[in-house]
């Protein structure tokens, strides 16, 4: 499973540093444009304290502005929002009042955070207005009118820049946080499919060793020959089940129904169980072919568990485009019916497979203290999500039964 999973350092570090790296630049670039605008108003100030006061102003407009780009200011409250903008408003024309144009490139900024912050309906008329504020502005100000333009043009771009850097930060961080979400999930799926692979596999072989030592102890003191032919059965049990155990803690496993089959009448055999098993489906593909072979080794298992069973009756017929498995046992009595459909895992188990490959299965009560269970499953199953993972676990060794 690690091998699935296995991610470089390099590659973990530059995932952990992304965001902060595009954040960082757009750090950056705020910070030169302020220093831009500073250069822009040393003409226009005159002595050390103007200088100090129109640093300070840029020094406040721009913490404003790293505040509006970071993620949390997405989740402020209308109210939060609006006062922040009102505050950047009046730093930004504000001091335009004082120093004319030359405080105008703090304008683009305010354009940028406009769009971060304000419904799309109302976000782009706001944010048109700005430049053509800059533009008005400059043209009651006696400007050239190829200043005025790139005045406007560059309030404009500076805005766009901003929305842009901002929101591809974001994205990153997005991106980041859903990489390592489905990480886990990759991680919780293939827990899950372990788990079910474990119980599916160790159920019945364990319900088998089982039934074969207790025929053992039977055995032993008026047959010891037969005792110890079966010893060597419950070893090729024991022995099978810890190859199951390493394919699936491997990932790849792959199983036959008509193995299944005679493995299953092999151990009703060997637990006096009278088995009538008819198979007539000819091949069938890889996936149904497990998923099926499956179906019967749970019902067989909570079949040993759950009933005083003395007869069982395996059919599997083609219908259309399906295949129909039903596995009916009797020996079913009130108190060991279930209380419902999924009781224990592996019923649900089941379930969850055959949904995977568009199939199904029911289960219920007949006449007679007998129990029914069957499983449809498409010829040609459907390649889902879940249905994916199976077809990867494909191998020979699993083949074998039980």
């Amino acid at each position: 499973m690690a091998g699935r999973f296995r991610v470089s350092d390099n590659d973990l570090i530059r995932d952990l540093l992304a965001p902060r790296f595009a954040q960082g630049i757009s750090t950056v670039v705020f910070a030169g444009y302020g220093v831009v605008t500073l250069l822009n108003v040393q003409n226009v100030v005159s002595g050390t304290l103007g200088l100090v006061l129109c640093t300070v102003a840029v020094a406040a407009l721009y913490t404003l502005q790293i505040l509006l780009t970071s993620p949390r200011a997405r989740r402020w409250s209308g109210r939060r929002r609006a006062a922040i903008l009102v505050s950047q408003v009046v730093l930004t024309f504000g001091p335009m009042v004082w120093l004319g144009i030359a405080w105008g490139s703090m304008a683009g900024p305010l354009a940028g955070s406009i769009l971060l912050m304000l419904p799309g309906r109302i976000a782009w008329p706001c944010y048109g207005a700005v430049p053509l504020a800059i533009l008005g502005w400059s043209a009651s100000g006696g400007i050239s009118a190829l200043e005025t333009g790139y005045y406007a043009v560059s309030t404009a771009l500076t805005g766009l820049v901003i929305y842009g850097l901002t929101r591809l930060t974001d994205l990153v961080r997005e991106v980041h946080e859903t990489r390592a979400e489905m990480a886990r999930m990759a991680v919780t799926q293939e827990r899950l499919r372990f788990a079910r692979d474990l119980h599916d596999l160790l159920g019945y072989s364990l319900s088998a060793i089982t039934l074969k030592c207790e025929l053992i102890h039977r055995l032993t003191p008026v047959n010891p020959e037969r005792a110890r032919e079966e010893v060597e059965s419950v070893l090729g049990v024991a022995r099978q089940a810890l190859a199951d155990v390493r394919l699936v803690a491997s990932g790849y496993r792959d199983m036959s129904l008509a193995a299944e089959a005679e493995s299953v009448a092999e151990v009703m055999a060997a637990a006096d169980v009278e088995t009538k098993v008819d198979i007539d489906c000819g091949r069938l593909h890889p996936l149904v072919d497990t998923v099926l072979a499956t179906a019967l080794r749970e019902g067989v298992t909570n079949m040993l568990r759950h009933s005083k069973v003395q007869s069982c009756v395996i059919t599997v017929r083609i219908e259309g485009e399906a295949v129909r498995l039903d596995l009916v046992n009797d020996g079913v009595v009130a108190q060991d019916r279930p209380d419902a459909p999924d009781r224990g895992s592996g019923l649900g188990n089941l379930r969850t497979r055959l949904a995977a490959i568009g199939g199904e299965m029911r289960t219920g009560v007949l006449a007679g203290n007998r129990f029914r269970l069957t499983a449809v499953a498409p010829l040609r199953p459907c390649k889902g999500e879940d249905a994916e993972p199976l077809l990867g676990r494909r191998g020979d060794a699993g083949r074998q039964g039980v």
